[in-house]
């Protein structure tokens, strides 16, 4: 799916009213009655009282059809319009609110021209936040600021629409999040926009969830965008269906480097993780030490010993592998980082893509020459920290990723930004957002996980690119499924491995 920003949203919009006749007015009303339908959803679920903030301008024209659209269904709401002074309200604004109460009768309405009492709200409130949406330029102040904090604080749920109040159409890094309205869902007029995703936007938005409206599926298409979002339906394409005549020699073969004295864990995640992503055969190859707790752990898997005790001191390919995992745990010794040097040369110089992770990336940031060795279209799955070592300290999530397409490009590789939206950033600079996963993923061996599925898709044919974003999808689902059974608290890297297989098949059914 593609992710617009703010500017080609409009123009698309402008588009589909150019093609359909449809005013604005009558394109609020849509939406208006779109949000209605799932603000109602979300109240049959949790029993609240809607409450609606409607600002003066065209977000707080669709909260008060919004509010019309809830009266319709039973669920009338308490209203707030802010028009100060009476004379801050745009035409559009006040004709939805001559609608409204036209509609609806002055009961429960309150139209806000000077001092505001804050009602009191509670959890036991829904907040319908349609003050400002996009048309915040810049930080909230005065007794607006002074709102979003009492409505961040009452404990209320709150379904922003377009953009939660406070944060700028294409997201701005450095504002106060206190500032900001802390949605729980976010509705997106038309679709989804690239604003919601970067790292420090999260938690301001929540969850979205789209109101089409009638926005031209056309004009969307047309318009070019450097951004996705991974979609399971692309993912399903992706995975190609299990014939019932093959073999474990047609879903290749995948050797992962991994394991040190106290490490070993991270090999055998990365391992089970493999086999449960589908490859036909997976092999550790770690120091001697390991050989009984992998062959405990996975004995599915083949264990290949170094001839190292407790590091690896050997990295080359003793088979004809399809794929190549190298990092989880494997430590930072100077013999670990001296075999990692000349395996990359040698896989240079082959061109052959690889999957780099953790203590491999840690490696190459002791010797940062190694960077170049890096052979193009291999994947690299580096968090904040790991980036930052490789590439330098990054000053915020925005910056970050601007470096990560940056590196990208320049190294002809992919670049596995993990966080709670993973981009996937592509040699040709686009970058795939990731919508799944939840804070359960926020534990030890997570990472070592991905490796293992990324891996395991490559040794059965799928590219660099197709593996990590299927793999970033799979690892995130799987983590919400660990999570229905163990809760956020109780997630372990190994639930979310023995969830793998069944991320996969709901994926594929």
């Amino acid at each position: 799916m593609k992710l617009y920003s703010y500017k080609q949203i409009q123009e698309i919009e402008a588009a589909s009213l150019a093609a359909t006749g449809r005013t604005p007015s009558e394109l609020n009303e849509a939406l208006g009655g779109e949000a209605a339908e799932a603000i109602a959803e979300v109240l049959a679920e949790c029993g609240c009282r809607p409450v609606v903030f409607a600002g003066p301008k065209r977000c707080g024209a669709i909260a008060l059809a919004t509010a019309r659209g809830l009266a319709r269904k039973g669920r009338r709401a308490r209203v707030y319009f802010f028009n100060i002074r009476g004379t801050s309200a745009s035409a559009e604004a006040t004709a939805a609110r001559d609608a409204y109460v036209g509609e609806c009768g002055a009961d429960g309405f309150e139209e806000v021209t000077g001092n505001f009492s804050m009602p009191e709200l509670s959890g036991h409130d829904l907040v319908v936040d349609g003050l400002f949406g996009s048309e915040a330029e810049g930080p909230l102040g005065g007794a607006y600021q002074a709102l979003v904090r009492r409505i961040n604080e009452s404990g209320a749920r709150i379904v922003a629409i377009d953009m939660p109040s406070g944060l700028p159409a294409d997201g701005a890094p450095g504002l106060i999040n206190r500032n900001i309205i802390h949605a729980d869902l976010t509705l997106a007029l038309g679709m989804p926009r690239l604003a919601y995703f970067p790292a420090e936007n999260a938690e301001l938005v929540g969850q979205w969830q789209s109101l089409d409206a009638g926005f031209s599926r056309a004009a969307a298409a047309d318009m070019p965008v450097g951004y996705y979002l991974i979609e399971r339906k692309q993912v399903r394409r992706i995975l190609a269906p299990r014939q019932p005549d093959t073999s474990k020699a047609d879903y290749g073969s995948l050797v992962i480097f991994a394991g040190s004295f106290g490490m070993m864990g991270a090999a055998q995640l990365a391992t089970r993780a493999a086999l449960r992503a589908g490859c036909g055969k997976v092999t550790c190859h770690g120091p001697r030490h390991g050989y009984f707790i992998l062959q405990t752990a996975a004995p599915e898997a083949l264990f290949e010993a170094d001839p190292g005790d407790a590091y690896i001191r050997d990295i080359e390919l003793r088979r004809n592998y399809s794929a190549v995992a190298i990092g989880p745990g494997i430590g930072t010794a100077d013999a670990t980082v001296d075999a990692l040097e000349s395996f990359l040369k040698v896989a240079n110089a082959n061109s052959r893509a690889l999957v780099l992770d953790a203590d491999a990336l840690n490696c190459i940031a002791m010797r940062p020459t190694l960077l170049d060795y890096i052979p193009v279209m291999s994947v690299i799955t580096p968090h904040a920290g790991e980036f930052d070592r490789l590439f330098g300290p990054q000053p915020g999530p925005d910056a970050r990723l601007a470096k990560a397409i940056e590196v990208a490009m320049f190294y002809k590789i992919i670049v596995v930004l993990k966080g709670h939206h993973t981009a996937v950033v592509r040699p040709d600079g686009r970058v795939c957002y990731n919508p799944t996963g939840s804070a359960a993923l926020a534990t030890a061996g997570t990472g070592d996980v991905l490796t293992g599925v990324i891996g395991a898709l490559m040794a059965q044919g799928l590219s660099s690119e197709l593996a990590a974003s299927a793999g970033v999808y799979i690892h995130g689902l799987a983590g919400t499924m660990a999570e229905k059974v163990h809760g956020s608290y109780g997630v372990t890297a190994g639930d979310v491995a023995d969830n793998i297989g069944r991320a996969i098949n709901t994926i594929m059914n």
